[in-house]
């Protein structure tokens, strides 16, 4: 039976190989279009790679990487280091005070982090990110600190089950679904739903959705949507979403005066490829942008994360314990 590092390699070869099929098949694509006429973005997809939105300041390779770098990227990421090292270490039990490999909240048995650096268009790239040109995020001094502030307002304390973060409560997993839309360690799995007046996103982290209207104008309601006020329209072939005013607890990239705006193209038959810029000059020093590809897949899987979740009153329960020892003492 081949082991599972085999098939891994075995894998990115077969990416590697599909990769120009991909890329010369793009040039004059006609893409199915749905009963109302505009490409046809339904379906089950996934943006499932080890490149994350930042690209690694000490890597000099620039944007797009060559095959061989992509595959080096790859076989020294975290997530295949770490299941490389948990085949060759049995789940042992944890001594008195200790933490053992391997009996923690994730090995990497429930990983889905991907075994390729990201596919754009059939060029690997080393980020999401696209401009600036280095890769990274233009914070303005203290702006990363206020985009924080912003959805952990209560940092520090944590004491209560009302300032413990949404996604260890498991409400919402926000920063798979967006905007912007980005990757994880696993259920990077999403599915799109166009109707002749709304298009839904919704993740497979959480099973949040997205619920998007078609309109020329943002509402003047005063209800604050979770992901932000959207609304859709169609550029040409391109399916373009703009958000503002995000819910601050969303843990958005954009206070309540930015804006971030989405773009999806079907750009082949099993690729739709997405773009979005950010503005927002109270958090960043420019507009900034970025650019994914999402690939066909075959199905959402279930998300259960409310069930069997001890670490909340785990937590909670201990802290009660320390606070009445403290008194007693």
């Amino acid at each position: 039976m081949p082991s599972l590092k085999n098939l891994h390699i075995s894998f990115f070869l077969t990416i590697l190989a599909i990769a120009p099929l991909v890329h010369s098949q793009a040039p004059g694509y006609e893409p199915p279009r749905t009963e109302y006429g505009v490409p046809d973005l339904q379906g089950i997809w996934t943006n499932r790679s080890i490149t994350r939105m930042e690209r690694n300041p000490l890597i000099d390779d620039g944007l797009v990487l060559t095959e061989e770098r992509a595959y080096e990227m790859a076989q020294g990421s975290f997530w295949m280091s770490l299941d490389r090292q948990q085949q060759n270490n049995p789940i042992t039990e944890a001594k008195a005070g200790e933490a053992a490999f391997g009996s923690r909240g994730h090995n990497a048995f429930w990983v889905d982090a991907g075994f390729t650096m990201g596919l754009v268009k059939g060029e690997y790239r080393s980020s999401w990110v696209t401009d600036p040109a280095d890769g990274r995020i233009p914070y303005k001094e203290g702006g990363a600190a206020l985009r924080r502030a912003s959805h952990l307002p209560e940092i520090g304390s944590f004491d209560g089950p009302e300032t413990r973060p949404v996604g260890e409560r498991c409400i919402a997993m926000a920063f798979a679904i967006g905007p912007v839309m980005q990757n994880g360690i696993y259920n990077n799995n999403y599915q799109f739903v166009q109707t002749k007046d709304h298009v839904l996103l919704m993740s497979e982290m959480g099973h949040e959705v997205r619920i998007i209207p078609f309109a020329v104008e943002h509402s003047n309601e005063d209800l604050q949507p979770w992901f932000g006020d959207s609304i859709a329209s169609y550029d040409g072939d391109t399916l373009v979403i703009e958000t503002i005013k995000p819910y601050p607890l969303q843990g958005s990239y954009i206070s309540p005066t930015g804006k971030v705006t989405e773009r999806f193209t079907r750009w082949s038959d099993d690729e739709i490829f997405y773009e979005y810029t950010v503005e927002d000059p109270s958090i960043y020093t420019q507009p900034w942008s970025g650019e994914m590809s999402f690939y066909k897949e075959t199905a959402l899987f279930e998300y259960a994360c409310h069930e069997g979740n001890y670490s909340l009153p785990g937590i909670l329960a201990g802290a009660r314990r320390a606070a009445i020892d403290a008194l007693a003492q």
